[in-house]
């Protein structure tokens, strides 16, 4: 139990992360808010002996006029005293270079009667951009207590928790006297005094910061500028990002390879070693042929996930994700698209989920549904699993072009064609929604250049992979107990006279043939081979057997289950210490004795993945978003009937 509820608030971009991760380091927690799918982060940290916070990390804001759901759950959470989350204290974080804009929300609050800190981030930037700050005046004029913080080198934390421990003694007096409470009703008359409210609260400020705070505009001038200029060019910024795009999926592929096979082959070791030193029966078979091999086909990208979330925090990290926003905008707009549509769509690339949810800050409906609808076409983690082992079976790892690998450009390749898609649909659907709407405009906030943390990167790669893993890891593991009970049983055929049977008609194999043949007989006439048959003549002329068919069918739960999924199917009755991608490697169609994954059938099912909606809670969001189930059966049925009829041209024209 916490002895003090501390609440961090603070404009995007002010460090307000970076300060809430080295309050708590990995004491941390995500969750959602009571009622909604906004994810609030909690933590807890040690302000002095015998003394604990916790701390809440509202959603950046720029104020509490509330005009999206992040600004309205701020003020939800500051407002009502019986929330759960309703702090006893509230730490607004402000950006040492843009205290004006950052203390229009700290007057607001401090309105609220909440005892109130300030934190000036950033410090480590006073000497280099020539800023100076009367402390004292300032707290003076701001009626409050205020830490001057670098997260970046860990300077005043320590005195931050003093302050806090002491809030009690703050003033709960609002240092802005003349306006009225910002959580007031405003009828459409009001509106304009709402304004001047606006308007009288940046004069005071600025009268307080030109008592205050004083900057060397000489030294202000730098490498932002100079650097901002190339990265946001209207030719060198794009040709910067795809050259950036480029060596990231050429890093994925390189880099993971060597982590990669050795889980795969710890696994499949791991089965071997079950077998031999667990007595026979159902509980082993279980474990070696089920449940090792399952988990294995998810652990075995971590590697990969790990280096892709870590490539996209430190061009978040670095402020360089910003410039990418801005420069795509002027893109976005050509499109019936929001420049606030590029943030969602970007964000897609790790998961759609929270993608969608970012969707509630485009005040303007029709451009707020079109990018709900196309934003689960950008490549997410979960299909990287699926890239990544078909990509290694039909390209050689020493595959080269140029001197660039391959691999690592097909699947840039794909993440490409996603992106075109989804941008093909917007114009598409832009054209076809018949929905009124006014304009909406698109504010991008421009930080400053920063080296990356190391520790901010550390928590976010730790934190996006543990949830990966774990969430995969839940319904894999559920999955493959099923799937194993339905590969190991089967109607109407009696499974201990196997051998006998497959003897009768096939007397003249070796002891290995002989045992290869069982596993097959067994599995074909197993519950799930009878449901694989029954779909086989559907997904035969796409290039699949009915084992990929009980993957497809299997991943529509979540999209990584396709490579577990394959995994426990391949691993029933197959005793011989084998990985993942070379029982796929060696997997032949039964009639035609051909190999299973062919170039034609690689294409056919990367391009399945690329455009499906395989991820039922990607639908649930969609149904919450939108407010009913005509848009996700929509959405659903279009992206997959697509993705089959792309699928099936792709294989025709290849085989």
């Amino acid at each position: 139990m916490s002895d003090i509820k501390v609440a961090l608030i603070g404009n995007p971009n002010t460090g307000k992360t970076s300060l809430f991760n080295r309050l708590t380091g990995l004491n941390q927690k995500v969750g959602n808010y009571p009622g909604i799918t906004v994810d609030k982060k909690i933590g807890q940290t040690k302000l002095s002996r015998g003394i604990l916070a916790e701390v809440i990390d509202l959603p950046g804001t720029y104020s509490l006029n509330a005009s999206s759901i992040d600004e309205d759950l701020a003020v939800q959470v500051l407002s009502d005293q019986s929330n759960e989350n309703y702090p006893d204290v509230v730490v607004v974080v402000a950006d040492i270079e843009n205290l004006k804009r950052n203390l229009y929300l700290y007057t607001q609050v401090k309105d609220l009667g909440i005892p109130t800190i300030l934190v000036i981030n950033m410090i480590d930037q006073m000497k280099v951009k020539g800023i100076d700050i009367d402390m004292q005046e300032m707290e003076s004029l701001l009626e409050t207590k205020i830490a001057f913080v670098s997260s970046k080198q860990n300077k005043g934390i320590s005195y931050l928790k003093k302050i806090i421990i002491d809030y009690k003694s703050l003033s709960t007096l609002p240092c802005f006297v003349d306006s009225p409470s910002v959580l007031s009703k405003l009828a459409t008359e009001e509106k304009k005094k709402h304004h001047l409210e606006t308007v009288r609260r940046y004069q005071f400020l600025k009268s307080v910061l030109e008592k205050t705070y004083s900057q060397n505009p000489k030294k202000a001038k730098g490498l932002r500028s100079l650097l901002d200029r190339v990265l946001i060019h209207r030719f060198f910024g794009y040709l910067i990002f795809f050259t950036i795009l480029f060596s990231v999926f050429q890093a994925l592929f390189s880099w993971s390879a060597v982590p990669m096979d050795f889980i795969d082959e710890a696994f499949a070791g791991l089965s071997e070693i079950a077998r031999a030193n667990l007595s026979e029966g159902v509980f082993t078979n279980l474990l070696a042929e089920g449940i090792i091999p399952g988990i294995g086909g998810v652990v075995i990208f971590i590697p990969q996930i790990a280096f892709l979330f870590m490539f996209t925090s430190v061009l978040e990290e670095s402020g360089y994700m910003s410039r990418v926003v801005f420069l795509m905008d002027k893109i976005m707009r050509n499109f019936g698209l929001s420049g606030k549509s590029i943030v969602p769509l970007i964000s897609g690339t790790a998961c759609a989920i929270p993608a969608i949810m970012s969707t509630r800050n485009i005040e303007n409906w029709k451009e707020r549904l079109i990018t709900i609808l196309v934003t689960p076409f950008t490549t997410c983690s979960a299909r990287l699993p699926v890239y990544a082992i078909i990509i290694s079976l039909i390209v050689p790892a020493d595959a080269n072009f140029m001197s660039f690998n391959v691999q690592g450009l097909l699947l840039m390749v794909l993440y490409l064609l996603g992106f075109g898609v989804a941008i093909l649909s917007a114009i598409l659907l832009d054209k076809v929604l018949k929905i009124g709407a006014s304009k909406s405009y698109f504010v991008v906030e421009m930080p400053n250049y920063k080296l990356p943390l190391f520790r901010n990167v550390a928590y976010n790669v730790i934190e996006k992979t543990k949830a990966f893993v774990f969430e995969a890891g839940k319904i894999i593991l559920a999955l493959s107990i099923l799937l194993w009970v339905l590969a190991s049983y089967g109607p109407g055929v009696d499974f201990d006279n196997a051998e006998r049977i497959v003897t009768q008609t096939n007397s003249s194999l070796s002891e290995k043939e002989l045992q290869t043949e069982i596993a097959s007989f067994k599995l074909e006439n197993s519950y799930i081979g009878k449901m694989g048959k029954a779909i086989e003549p559907a997904i035969r002329p796409l290039g699949y057997d009915w084992k990929i068919g009980i993957a497809v069918l299997a991943s529509f739960a979540a999209r990584e289950v396709f490579v577990g999924t394959l995994a426990t199917i391949y691993s029933v009755g197959n005793e011989q210490e084998s990985t993942i991608k070379e029982r796929m490697r060696k997997e032949v169609f039964q009639d035609s004795k051909k190999p299973v994954y062919s170039f034609a059938t690689g294409v056919s099912v990367l391009l399945f993945y690329a455009f499906a909606m395989q991820c039922m809670s990607t639908i649930a969001i969609v149904k919450r978003e939108t407010n009913g189930w005509k848009w996700p059966l929509i959405q659903m049925f279009v992206m997959t009937g697509f993705a089959y009829i792309t699928a099936l041209i792709a294989y025709q024209i290849l085989k």
